[in-house]
């Protein structure tokens, strides 16, 4: 008896597959099953019902609908759900961890991307790259302009980072070989694992106190949302870099405000490096709000591009087409802030 292929549901936008599955990882994938694809360019609830009727497998990614609790009561044969992005906190509900489907991520292929790019954000800053190019383009002199901006090293720094999770780590394995002082805030990390990474754990207030170089890395959690407000910037010396590359909701209404935003401006060289924390609108043509830190000339402006470096998301879907090193998703946790998919 001829055993019947797997079926293997693509469940993601025309744009994110076109981003996600070069023409290996499709090949890969017809090797694996019979692979099932949307029809149109956007993907809904009702699709992503059609698309697992009899499916083994899926694959999903940005774009795609968070899941139905009930999708395994629909769909007993469902038993994987590869996830081409990260964190899958909004996905997938708790209940299909307990009803036995297996959820795999691309965290950890994305953190390497992440990770480059904020050691490339404090190796600019350092240096002061950005406010030498500004000034020189503006016609300023050489020998004013180098005496203008402080030249630093980062090895000579000392570098805060809050969340240890796959991205946290990444960052923490690319500064220590360059003699940095790290500290790091995350109430789930040992000071046996610490040690094991070459790091320090520190409480929040002590490490914005103290560090150089700030970087956020903390999932969106009730004891996450606004954790860096007035407060906490009033704790940060002059100069500070601070360099967010996670979620919004950790640093943005409190510290935006036009009461705080003088206080931030005399003491805070800030890289925001997503555009969620400008609270952009959803919606067609995004507005973006006339935040303070628009107005701040030491704020550096960047969309979250990271992640989209090549080569990590083909590597992230080859992952799951060529049925190579998937890292097992825990059920998302409820407290605390350790979570392995952001």
């Amino acid at each position: 008896m001829i055993e019947q292929a797997p079926v293997i549901a693509v469940l993601l936008t025309e744009k994110t597959r076109r981003m996600m599955l070069d023409d290996a990882a499709i090949a890969q994938l017809n090797v694996l099953g019979e692979v099932r694809w949307p029809t149109g360019a956007t993907i809904d609830a009702a699709d992503v019902d059609q698309l697992l009727q009899g499916a083994t497998a899926c694959l999903t990614g940005w774009g795609t609908p968070p899941f139905d609790p009930a999708a395994r009561q629909r769909h007993p044969q469902l038993a994987l759900v590869a996830h081409s992005a990260g964190s899958v906190r909004t996905l997938v509900p708790a209940r299909l961890f307990d009803d036995g489907i297996r959820v795999t991520h691309a965290a950890s292929k994305i953190a390497a991307s992440v990770a480059e790019f904020v050691v490339a954000e404090a190796l600019l800053a350092m240096r002061g790259i950005h406010r030498l190019h500004h000034q020189l383009r503006n016609g300023g002199e050489w020998l004013d302009v180098r005496a203008a901006v402080p030249q630093r090293l980062l090895g000579a720094r000392t570098v805060g980072i809050v969340g240890a999770g796959y991205v946290g780590r990444a960052v923490m394995r690319l500064l220590v070989p360059f003699g940095c002082r790290v500290l790091v805030v995350d109430p789930f990390l040992s000071d046996s694992e610490a040690t094991a990474l070459g790091v320090v754990s520190a409480g929040l207030d002590d490490m914005l106190a103290q560090s150089d170089v700030i970087s956020l890395h903390a999932p969106v959690l009730p004891e996450t949302r606004r954790m860096i407000g007035a407060r906490e910037l009033a704790l940060l010396r002059p100069g500070t870099l601070f360099i967010n590359t996670a979620r919004s909701h950790r640093s943005t209404k409190r510290h935006c405000s036009p009461k705080s935003a003088p206080a931030v401006s005399r003491r805070l060289w800030m890289s925001l490096t997503t555009s969620r924390c400008l609270q952009i609108a959803p919606s067609a043509t995004p507005q973006w709000p006339m935040s303070p830190f628009r107005r701040m000339p030491p704020v550096t402006l960047k969309r979250r591009i990271s992640p989209k470096a090549k080569p990590w998301w083909t590597r992230s879907a080859g992952c799951f087409a060529g049925n190579r090193s998937i890292t097992k998703c825990r059920a998302p946790c409820s407290t605390g802030w350790h979570d392995r998919g952001q």
